[in-house]
């Protein structure tokens, strides 16, 4: 398939209550009393932070629509912000949905804007190509491939699969939906996922209301996700944060369908919302970041965090199928 050629646009004592605690021993506040712990139980009881910190699981970051040909000497440029919220987070490992590297992601581009900034999460970074990395004059996808190297073809081709914690990773390379080896590789993948929970990630979206729109080209990919009750779907394409609630390959709600999140704001020049779709549940243009995902044994949940460093979307709470 020929993917449709899209122009980007230039970018724009306890000190805290004051009593002698011995050493080894606790005190805690509990409902305005203050509870003793000899030093042998101290232990005993996980703090809070702790049991948070088992329930988070893994966190991950994810944008698509990254690097313009800028650099941080320009107070415009996007991208160096938005790594920089990367390098805060320190999650497990970075997903990019796509169009990486503006205009026509060739090698000497990604090694000039991409590198200096995205660029230091490459070791753990799992790409995936988007349109414009198959505008390289020297060849569809050649820049990515030299650049990313096995990290985007660890297993010879540009999709793959990898696993962390009880999930299921699936990138995808969504400019070649229409190849049969692809569709199978899929196919066959999702049959030996042993009952982890699944997300996978391409660049164009089955859903969006921005200007793009609507990409029926992942439609049967949806259809096998949906099939092996997969969880979660992450896009870019168009240059905005959308997210969806869960609903099958028709576009009809489902409880027991994939969540789309279209997070197409990684550092591109923004575009506008057109036409809103059904069982979309949030937009923001014009608003730049990442998404930090986190991820436990049984669900996930996300945060869209601004370059500003605050929070400007919660996903709410989803649980595995």
């Amino acid at each position: 398939m020929s993917p449709t050629r899209h122009r980007s646009k230039n970018p724009v004592k306890n000190p805290r209550i004051g009593i002698p605690v011995a050493a080894g021993a606790a005190l805690a506040l509990v409902g305005g009393a203050l509870l003793w712990s000899p030093a042998e139980k101290a232990d005993a009881a996980p703090t809070k932070g702790a049991q948070a910190q088992r329930a988070a699981g893994f966190t991950a970051v994810a944008a698509g629509d990254i690097a313009e040909q800028c650099t941080a000497d320009d107070s415009g440029c996007k991208h160096p912000q938005t790594a920089a919220l990367v390098k805060k987070i320190n999650p497990s490992f970075v997903m990019t949905m796509g169009d990486n590297q503006y205009d026509d992601a060739r090698l000497k581009d990604f090694e000039e804007y991409y590198d200096t900034t995205w660029g230091a999460f490459k070791d753990k970074t799992h790409p995936i190509p988007g349109n414009h990395e198959t505008y390289d004059p020297d060849g569809e996808l050649e820049g990515y491939k030299s650049y990313f190297g096995d990290v985007a073809y660890p297993q010879g081709k540009p999709y793959y699969s990898y696993d962390q914690g009880n999930w299921h990773f699936i990138a995808l390379n969504s400019n070649s939906f229409d190849d049969s080896a692809q569709i199978d590789w899929l196919k066959k993948d999702l049959a030996a996922n042993s009952g982890k929970c699944v997300a996978a990630y391409w660049h164009h979206p089955l859903f969006s209301s921005g200007e793009h729109g609507n990409d029926p080209v992942s439609r049967p990919v949806w259809k096998l996700l949906y099939d092996n009750k997969a969880e979660l779907v992450l896009n870019g394409h168009d240059h905005h944060y959308e997210r969806f609630a869960p609903q099958n390959p028709d576009g009809k709600a489902d409880k027991n369908g994939l969540v789309e999140l279209l997070g197409g704001m990684g550092g591109a020049n923004p575009y506008k919302i057109e036409e809103v779709q059904p069982n979309s549940e949030k937009r923001l243009t014009k608003t730049f970041g990442v998404v930090k995902l986190n991820f436990t044994d049984t669900g996930f949940s996300w945060e869209l965090v601004g370059t500003d460093g605050k929070t400007k979307d919660t996903s709410p709470s989803y649980a595995c199928h």
